[in-house]
């Protein structure tokens, strides 16, 4: 007669075969782990790219300025601001101010001399802006402290109002309780200050540069700066 034997041992099965249950968690577990990894590819790529666009932006460079100041790195401040646009429009309306101070003895011969000391002044009033804009820049990082440049880079944007249109970004700030506004230019793949708002700051300018002009009622006229060369004189009979 044949035997029957009964496995009586719970959870054993037969050898060479695996539980069907075993083998669906492992591919649960294999489809899971699949798409883990994708998710955490999407993800590296997107923040790459984010990283890149913000790069880009005013607020990055503004931040690297900022840094630049609280290391008191020089050079690299110079790479972040255009210290000819910035006096030239620095300049144009320390002149407005200026001319305006000479109210009624303003003429055209008067705005002619003007213009021709603001010219030889030139270099010297370039060189008293690009300070002044240093010590303006190196206060607001004051402000923002000594922190960090990871930590700059979370809390400037913060701190300051940036608003842009096309290449050119305004970024306002308050620095010892009062307004300072900062122009910035699409430069490559960065942006560069090329213009300075703050009031304190040109006055301070316009101070500088009335030193260079001659007082009120001592403008000559008669200097050759206003003759007429293409104008024949009459000759006298």
């Amino acid at each position: 007669m044949g035997r029957i034997v009964v496995n009586i041992e719970p959870g054993k099965a037969a050898a060479g075969t695996r539980p069907k249950g075993r083998r669906r968690w492992l591919k649960i577990l294999a489809v899971f782990a699949i798409c883990v990894v994708a998710l955490i590819g999407v993800l590296a790529i997107a923040g790459f790219f984010s990283w890149r666009r913000f790069q880009a932006s005013p607020e990055y460079s503004l931040t690297l300025l900022i840094d630049a100041a609280q290391r008191q790195d020089t050079a690299e401040m110079a790479k972040r601001m255009d210290d000819d646009e910035i006096a030239k429009n620095m300049i144009a309306t320390a002149s407005q101010k200026a001319v305006a101070r000479y109210g009624s003895a303003t003429s055209p011969a008067t705005q002619q001399q003007i213009d021709a000391v603001t010219s030889s002044a030139l270099p010297r009033l370039k060189l008293t802006i690009h300070d002044e804009v240093v010590r303006e820049i190196t206060g607001f990082a004051v402000k923002a402290e000594d922190k960090p440049f990871i930590f700059l880079l979370l809390t400037v944007p913060s701190m300051v109002k940036i608003t842009t249109e096309g290449d050119t970004a305004k970024a306002t700030a308050s620095v010892n309780d009062r307004p300072i506004e900062l122009t910035l230019r699409r430069d490559a793949d960065r942006w560069k200050v090329v213009a300075v708002n703050d009031y304190a700051l040109v006055q301070r300018v316009v101070d500088s540069f009335v030193k260079e002009l001659p007082p009120i009622g001592a403008f000559d006229s008669n200097s050759p700066l206003f003759k007429n060369p293409g104008k024949p004189r009459k000759k006298r009979r």
